[in-house]
């Protein structure tokens, strides 16, 4: 059998091409994919059927060039590919490795709806907690909860009430959380909860309280972060908090808090006094009942990592 090499330059010849294009088709059936692709599919091909896929053969070796140095591409984030279409050559373009992982990343982020999370939260996951002693307890119940909603998600799971000091990394554990059940595909809400109570005072004027309170009352997996921070008024505690905690309870569905408060000074030093002075430890206990059938307190300790480096 002629040699494929040989056999396309007597084409070419036969032509009488001028010097400039002789040089350019030259230079594309060199590349090792054409010729490897040509030989596997010389029986499809005859010799017409490649000179008149030049111009795709043209187009790929021209956009490898440009998909190996990352620019100017045609299509960024495809690779080209050599295909037969009807006996002759085409060229079709395959999603890069690199984009299909961006892509599912980008629909796993798409699954945690988060309001005013910090951008590290956001991209945080579990691979990159670090681990130490104090924190072993804490992602070993994080672990087990996944474990346990993974296998039976229709389930009520308890989820976790998370205490500890300023910085040792509940939130950003929360936010992990939330990637890998996004990842199994289960989309959660992750919310800082001092913001979400200013923007439900503000809705009260917008007349859209109704519409925010629902959502987040039903959201499949829900992560109240920051809880006790600031200084709540009875109607966020009652009507806000409350309302979500109590539909959550009755629908049974999987809920965590973070916190700087263990549970009993919450309720104590936060939940029974109002903004206004008001001391109502019924109603703080009621909240707490609800927080204490919906998630179990976990102690978190170690440095304050916003300050180390």
């Amino acid at each position: 059998m002629e040699d494929i090499g040989e056999s396309l330059t007597r084409m070419i010849k036969d032509r009488n091409l001028t010097d400039k294009y002789e040089e350019l088709i030259q230079e594309v059936l060199d590349d090792p994919d054409v010729t490897q692709f040509i030989a596997d599919n010389r029986q499809k091909l005859d010799d017409e059927a490649i000179v008149k896929s030049y111009a795709k053969l043209y187009e790929y070796v021209q956009e490898k060039k440009k998909f190996q140095l990352k620019e100017g591409m045609m299509a960024p984030g495809y690779h080209p590919k050599l295909v037969l279409n009807y006996h002759y050559i085409d060229v079709t373009y395959v999603p890069s490795a690199e984009l299909i992982a961006k892509q599912k990343e980008l629909e796993i982020k798409n699954r945690i709806y988060s309001m005013d999370m910090p951008k590290d939260v956001r991209n945080a996951k579990l691979a990159d907690f670090d681990l130490t002693d104090e924190r072993r307890y804490a992602i070993s119940e994080v672990y087990d909860f996944i474990d346990a909603y993974l296998t039976k998600p229709k389930e009520f799971h308890k989820g976790l009430y998370l205490q500890g000091s300023f910085g040792v990394g509940k939130t950003y554990l929360l936010g992990a959380l939330a990637h890998e059940l996004a990842k199994n595909g289960f989309p959660s809400t992750l919310m800082h909860f001092p913001s979400f109570a200013v923007e439900m005072k503000q809705s009260i004027g917008k007349n859209n309280t109704g519409e925010k309170l629902e959502f987040i009352k039903k959201a499949p997996i829900l992560m109240l972060d920051d809880i006790g921070a600031d200084s709540m008024s009875s109607w966020i505690r009652d009507d806000v908090l409350g309302v979500i905690l109590q539909y959550r309870m009755q629908e049974q569905l999987p809920t965590f808090f973070s916190s700087n408060f263990d549970m009993k000074q919450l309720e104590e030093e936060h939940l029974r006094v109002t903004q206004r002075g008001e001391d109502e430890p019924l109603k703080a206990k009621r909240i707490m009942e609800r927080v204490r059938y919906l998630a179990k307190e976990v102690k978190m300790t170690g440095t304050n990592r916003r300050h180390t480096h």
